[in-house]
């Protein structure tokens, strides 16, 4: 029988990378692939998109790790990931219409920040931490149903089946943490 190679800690991954070894990016790879691909599915709905995507967060993270030394290795590749898969989205957008959780998950909270409406960077910022904030004070669970729709543009469908629960289930947690959201949001004197 022909056992399975282990995989690398996250540690031994991000020294490769600070010893400049291109092993990092194969042992990112075996270890992240999956998930990195995932990101860049469920907002471009496009394998191959998602798979430039990829190669492109394996660049970014050989280009990015050295001067910093990422905490959270999977959160550092997944930031990266989202990124490219934003840009990718945006430029095939700007030609035709690209049918994308992205956009139904944005779509249920563009009340809460929309970029043309925010006058300046620093109101920008002062936003971006409230909402932090918020995510932060979440239970485990509701940070992990907010997270998932909103930031990694996982459906509903995708939510209720990681959790073992129905999508109504979810479609309530969302509703609730929405809520919240807007009465932070708004007690902090923003117009929602």
């Amino acid at each position: 029988m022909k056992q399975e190679a282990t995989l690398m800690t996250d540690e031994a991954i991000v020294e490769l990378y600070f010893k400049r070894d291109e092993r990092a990016i194969s042992e990112t790879d075996r270890k992240y692939k999956s998930y990195l691909l995932s990101i860049g599915d469920n907002i471009l709905h496009d394998r191959l998109d998602s798979e430039e995507c990829l190669n492109d967060t394996y660049i970014g993270t050989w280009n990015a790790i050295s001067p910093e030394r990422p905490r959270l290795l999977q959160a550092f590749l997944a930031i990266i990931m989202r990124r490219s898969a934003l840009n990718k989205y945006k430029s095939n957008r700007r030609g035709k219409r690209v049918p994308s959780e992205l956009i139904d998950s944005l779509s249920e909270i563009g009340d809460f920040a929309d970029d043309e409406d925010i006058l300046s960077e620093l109101e920008a910022e002062d936003l971006r931490r409230a909402i932090n904030d918020f995510i932060r004070s979440l239970p485990k669970r509701r940070r992990y149903i907010f997270m998932s729709r909103y930031y990694f543009s996982r459906s509903v469908a995708d939510v209720a089946g990681s959790l073992s629960c129905s999508e109504s289930t979810v479609h309530k947690e969302i509703a609730k943490i929405k809520k919240e959201l807007r009465e932070k949001l708004e007690g902090e004197g923003y117009a929602v």
